[in-house]
């Protein structure tokens, strides 16, 4: 075991990471064949999806079970530390993703032994402290009713039409694959009676929107949320992390959904004082302009706020608002992206929306709060219930990080302060959500769960319901994105960098993730059909035409682009990402209410499409159209990826051209081995091999950032009829960045012309092209001869 005195000095801040997702068919024994391989490619650090023990056969790792071990199925901790050590040989450290906001429920008998506890003991059990349960919510047992109970809605039908399948098993309770343990002394009861008598209450699932009593992650039933707030449980669920850190097996950490918690700054606190402020990001969405708090203890995000601006400076900001307007009449929707947002935000909180347990549990918390004093009494749970639903709806970000008994933060003043004309409740409402009101343990626990819900309304609302509604142009639709704003000027893009520069300089910058929709590439295609819209729709018609009526309009925008973007494709993907997109987008069908009919009908168009031997060449002809103007775009955006400020995420396999769509598909194992093997032949790539031109790009923007060449940001211009094309900057003295945006408008304009950058004096290098450069203007024609892109080194 090696000590942390003893352990190879890393740098405290990686170069660069690169996203493993661990599961069965890729292991840790895996991750270290590795090593090599993403040694030779440049980056100083693996990011490792969760560690540590999960539901058998998950393939994400975000279902925790048990935080006490390195899950088995990747090979347990003593494959962990081969990796550390195969990594340490190598120069590499590693990187976990953390799952502090929930665990796993329902698990196989007795793998969550916290849970397992507290459905055996109840509300008494030493480990009912851990979860976030609202024991009020639910009447007890018959012989203790007023103790409450936890409502489990994993019935597949009510009660009554599932009793034949519930079995008494020794002291433990089957359904189907759950098992549930009894209360001691009942297993001898007969069924009825025995089910009456325990700590939990077995329910239909579709009773989960309305009446449970835990809270969730997100609207996940099968996840519930654990008390990270309190320091037992803290330390607990962070031991073994804890110890691999001190032990040198670990470097860091990126810590997942902290918006979850109570306290997002008060964890991050003690996780940095537990490991000595080792490197730490956060999943951290930042909506529009809004900013990290300055206050937390990480080094900054995961990078979805970078993704929009390098997405948004290779976006044509107005083709992609023509796209909006067509999209709107083509679907007879008048509503634009910000206001599908709203209306999603507004479904998630109403009476019959997927968080309406969430919210009717801060309208409690609110009676609570007025039985306690006369001063706040007389406010009805109506007008309660209707002032949170329109502040859930119109937050304008994730949630407030208010803490009571601290000035509440600017942003949160501006967005909870009661609008001119405001009821008294709907100030009651505000004013306890920021902590405004006086403490007590009921006010302070509404202002955290106002903002724990908030963020789930704005996750599940804005993400899983607008951007699978809204289908002008599917690469907006992304996390942290705003397809109301599509598209970032070369001068907002730098502003942000400098930004960055100056407040998070190693946070992390990421283009293609576990979580994106599409994949880096697949959005580069699409952001193309941005530069001609006219175009676009015209073979959009014509595609119709050959398919004959889509069963609903906004799908057929969805299924094209869909073809576009992952072009080729099997019929298994297709119809994966259209049935669940259709499913998240809540208008036809949805997850919990499944038109079987209607998603049939579109099945059946889906695989239509595919087959008709007509429709399929225009498809790939089209795909070829973009091609070229696609190729600028995935290179420039890697590029400004791997060398703006902060440190570069590269997922899995993205170092080559990646066309996946939202996950389980993004999520597949990559073949790193022929990785390796290209790797190897890439140093010269042919002009047009895309994989090897970025393959190439990837790793000798690594390896430049390992050298510790890269400086201060500063933006460049050129100048000339095109220079609007050119997105460039220096980082420090030695190194100019150079990328092409816009390409189709390029082209259409006849080129760069006359268009030049004028280079500092000195002899520069650009090391993807193997060209030599004097000091001085030079022509943008020329300098993007070979690439669309160049990355220019001075004095080689």
């Amino acid at each position: 075991m090696t000590s942390a005195a003893a352990r190879p000095s890393t740098a405290r801040y990686p170069t660069a990471t690169y996203r493993l997702q661990l599961q069965p068919e890729f292991t840790l024994h895996d991750a270290r064949r590795a090593v090599p391989y993403l040694a030779a490619l440049g980056v100083s650090h693996l990011h490792l999806s969760p560690l540590l023990a999960a539901v058998p056969g998950s393939t994400h790792g975000y279902d925790t079970v048990d935080h006490g071990r390195v899950a088995e199925q990747l090979g347990g901790e003593g494959a962990l530390r081969e990796l550390a050590a195969e990594a340490r040989r190598h120069g590499l450290g590693l990187i976990a993703d953390v799952v502090p906001n929930h665990m796993a429920l329902p698990v196989p008998e007795q793998l969550n032994r916290p849970l397992w506890q507290v459905l055996a003991n109840g509300p008494d059990d030493p480990f009912a402290a851990w979860f976030d349960i609202d024991w009020t919510a639910q009447p007890g047992p018959v012989d203790a009713p007023d103790r409450g109970r936890l409502l489990l809605p994993l019935l597949g039908d009510r009660l009554g039409a599932e009793l034949g399948r519930l079995t008494v098993d020794g002291e433990v309770l089957r359904y189907h694959e759950h098992a549930f343990p009894l209360r001691p002394g009942t297993a001898h009861l007969p069924l009825p009676e025995l089910l009456d008598r325990q700590w939990y209450r077995l329910a239909w699932w579709k009773l989960a929107d309305e009446q449970i009593n835990y809270r969730r992650f997100f609207t996940v039933n099968e996840l519930i949320a654990v008390r990270m707030e309190v320091p037992e449980v803290f330390e607990a669920t962070h031991a073994v992390l804890l110890r691999l850190h001190r032990e040198g097996v670990l470097d860091g950490f990126r810590i997942d959904h902290p918006d979850g918690l109570v306290d997002p700054r008060g964890y991050l606190r003690r996780l940095a004082e537990a490991t000595g402020g080792a490197y730490t990001v956060v999943e951290k969405i930042l909506t529009g302009d809004e900013r990290l708090p300055a206050d937390w203890p990480c080094a900054g995000t995961t990078g979805y706020d970078a993704l929009r601006r390098i997405d948004g400076v290779l976006t044509d900001h107005r083709g992609a608002e023509q796209l909006a307007a067509a999209y709107r009449r083509d679907v007879a929707d008048p509503a634009d992206a910000a206001a599908s947002a709203l209306i999603g935000r507004a479904e998630m909180v109403a009476p019959d929306g997927e968080l309406a347990a969430e919210t009717d549990r801060l309208v409690r918390l609110v009676e609570r709060i007025c039985a306690d004093g006369p001063e706040l009494a007389d406010h009805s749970p109506l007008a309660v219930r209707r002032a949170l639903e329109g502040l859930l709806t119109e937050y304008p970000v994730y949630r407030p990080y208010v803490v009571p008994g601290e000035p509440a933060p600017p942003a949160a003043v501006e967005a909870l302060a009661p609008p001119e004309g405001a009821s008294d409740t709907e100030r009651l409402v505000r004013g306890l959500a920021l902590g405004a009101l006086g403490r007590s343990p009921a006010k302070d626990e509404f202002c955290h769960r106002f903002a724990q819900t908030a963020s789930a309304v704005a996750a599940k609302g804005v993400e899983d319901t607008a951007f699978y509604r809204f289908n002008a142009l599917l690469s907006l639709n992304e996390v942290g994105g705003l397809p109301e704003r599509p598209g970032v000027p070369v001068a907002d893009f730098h502003r942000w960098c400098e930004q960055q520069e100056r407040d998070w300089p190693h946070a992390l910058t990421a283009l293609s993730t576990h979580d994106t929709k599409r994949s880096a590439d697949a959005r580069a295609r699409l952001a193309v059909l941005a530069e001609l819209p006219e175009a676009w729709a015209a073979e959009c018609a014509a595609w119709t035409v050959a398919a004959g009526p889509c069963p609903d309009r906004p799908s057929a925008w969805l299924l094209w682009q869909t073809l576009l973007a992952a072009w080729p494709l099997s019929e298994e993907r297709l119809l994966g990402v259209v049935l669940k997109s259709v499913r998240e987008a809540k208008r036809r069908t949805s997850w919990t209410e499944q038109d079987e009919p209607f998603e049939q009908r579109l099945a059946q168009y889906v695989r239509g499409a595919l087959a008709n031997p007509g429709l399929c060449p225009r498809i790939e002809g089209f795909v070829g159209l973009l091609a070229p103007f696609a190729r600028v775009n995935s290179l420039s955006a890697a590029l400004l990826h791997l060398l703006v400020p902060g440190v570069p995420d590269v997922f899995q396999g993205g170092e080559e051209p990646l066309y996946t769509l939202v996950d389980p598909d993004n999520r597949a194992p990559v073949d790193l081995d022929a990785l390796a093997v290209r790797l190897t032949d890439a140093a010269a790539p042919r002009p047009g091999d895309l994989a090897r031109e970025k393959l190439h790009l990837t790793t000798t923007a690594l390896h430049l950032r390992r050298s510790g060449a890269l400086g201060a940001h500063r933006p460049l211009s050129g100048s000339g009829p095109a220079a609007e094309h050119l997105v460039a900057f220096a980082r420090g003295e030695r190194v100019l960045v150079a990328a092409t945006r816009l390409p189709y408008g390029l082209h259409r304009a006849g080129g760069w012309r006359d268009t030049v950058l004028e280079l500092p004096p000195g002899r520069w290098t650009d090391r993807l092209a193997g060209r030599h450069f004097l000091g001085g203007p030079v022509e943008l024609s020329y300098l993007f001869q070979q690439l669309p892109v160049a990355l220019l080194v001075e004095g080689e």
